[in-house]
């Protein structure tokens, strides 16, 4: 009988075949799902009405993971939520099996495979580094060695019109109070040499847009990285007539998504100078203050879009003077609600209800211009179902295989196989799962992030 090591224990794992390698589970449990690379077996399994990720791994490391996931669920950090750790496995021949890890599926997020396909453009990838570049410092900051920094190990939501990025493997993982410089170099060194490996990987495929050099973008990681860094933890002088650039510091951290907790200010004797350094900088800024106001959950760049939109309702409306938490439950109920209860039940797996409002606003915008009048709200929700989000690719769970003409996945459960007729192609294999991503359009993003820009913005 297998033992089962959870916080949540679940009465509807007890029947699965356990004593069956992953590998050889029968499809009945099985959801296909697009997936990273893995060097261990990675199914996905249905349990109940959600799914789970499975890896069969050693124990010492399956064990060490779960207990690594759980404090990162715990501290709030972008990362898996581990469920379970499945040990003393035995097989049918009484041979013991390796343990599996249980951890629950991110729902609308792609793995980087799904992402970096070809006629990517440029902008799009920008973006994904940024993604990267976020997740790694936010987890640098709440003293987490990763260790084995790698696209393989991330999987991407979609952020309005950004992405957020999410740890998905922490074997490797150690958890500290505080990193030192040498630590974060050594994980940023990690990360240049894997990506650029990927990267350089993705290009031998064919699907990286030739535009893309992988020395160029792991370079571009590092730099972002740096300068991210220093805006975060960095310090800060000025003169003692200067004091607005204290709140201006706030404002610019505030405006990349984080909150400071705590900030260390510095006065010099004698008035002439004065030094600031952000000593706890939590990120969520955005996303906790529009939970707040109207209990959505969303991701950072989402919860921004929905704000500025909730500022939007409060002025057209004339609502200065109403309670703000009023003004929520207003727009939540006459905006946000009645675009994301107009969408089909079929077509509700093609987005996050976040996603989707983001997108109708933008909708909205576009056929604003081209009908040169402001198109209501109504009008611009059935318009982006009929043009947009009908003819969009799932991003959450379907056991539909998604097809590629006559050609056929040699794994539907494991798309890293390939296709059955691999053999006999000479060209580049396609891929399913990337042909299906979409590919947002918005302006290129400059090649670090542009922090003095920032500063004459909100300073």
């Amino acid at each position: 009988m297998p033992r089962f090591l959870s916080a949540q224990p679940d009465a509807r794992l007890i029947p699965l075949p356990w004593s069956v390698p992953l590998a050889a589970w029968p499809t009945e449990h099985l959801v296909a799902l697009p997936r990273g690379i893995s060097r261990h077996v990675v199914r996905f399994i249905q349990v109940g009405d959600g799914v789970l990720a499975a890896k069969e791994v050693l124990e010492s490391p399956a064990v060490h993971e779960y207990r690594t996931l759980q404090e990162l669920h715990r501290v709030g950090a972008p990362a898996v939520e581990p469920v379970a750790v499945v040990t003393d496995r035995v097989g049918p021949d009484g041979q013991p099996l390796d343990p599996i890890l249980l951890t629950r599926h991110l729902q609308f997020s792609l793995p980087y495979r799904s992402l970096f396909s070809t006629g990517v453009r440029p902008e799009t990838v920008s973006r994904l580094l940024d993604a990267m570049v976020v997740l790694l410092a936010r987890l640098h900051l709440i003293g987490f060695l990763w260790g084995d920094v790698s696209l393989s190990n991330i999987l991407f939501r979609r952020d309005a019109g950004e992405f957020a990025a999410y740890l998905v493997d922490a074997e490797t993982a150690e958890m500290h109070d505080v990193l030192t410089t040498g630590q974060r170099a050594h994980d940023l060194d990690i990360a240049i040499v894997n990506l650029f490996g990927e990267f350089s990987d993705l290009e031998a495929g064919k699907l990286l847009d030739e535009s893309l050099d992988p020395l160029e973008l792991v370079q571009q990681i590092e730099s972002r990285y740096h300068a991210l860094w220093r805006e975060l933890t960095g310090v800060e002088e000025f003169s003692g007539d200067e004091l607005f650039r204290i709140e201006s510091r706030v404002r610019r951290l505030n405006q990349l998504g984080f909150d400071v907790a705590e900030l260390d200010i510095r006065t010099a004797r004698d008035g002439s100078s004065v030094t600031i350094q952000p000593k706890v900088v939590d990120a969520g800024h955005h996303s906790r203050r529009l939970l707040r106001l109207t209990g959505l959950d969303t991701e950072e760049h989402q919860a921004q879009r929905l704000l500025n939109d909730l500022d939007t309702y409060r002025a057209r409306y004339g609502l200065g003077h109403v309670e703000e938490s009023v003004v929520a439950h207003r727009w939540l109920t006459e905006s946000f609600q009645p675009v994301v209860h107009a969408v089909p039940p079929e077509l509700t797996g093609k987005r996050e209800q976040a996603q989707i409002f983001h997108e109708v606003l933008d909708y909205r915008w576009y056929a604003s211009q081209r009908a040169q009048r402001e198109v209501p709200l109504t009008e611009a929700v059935h318009g982006y179902i009929h043009d947009v989000l009908a003819v969009l690719p799932d991003e959450v769970i379907s056991n539909e295989f998604v097809g590629a003409g006559s050609r056929t996945l040699l794994n539907p459960y494991d798309p890293s196989q390939g296709f059955a007729d691999d053999e006999e192609e000479e060209e580049a294999p396609f891929d399913p799962w990337e042909a299906a991503a979409s590919d947002p359009d918005f302006e290129s993003l400059p090649a670090v992030f542009d922090i003095d820009a920032l500063r004459k913005l909100k300073g």
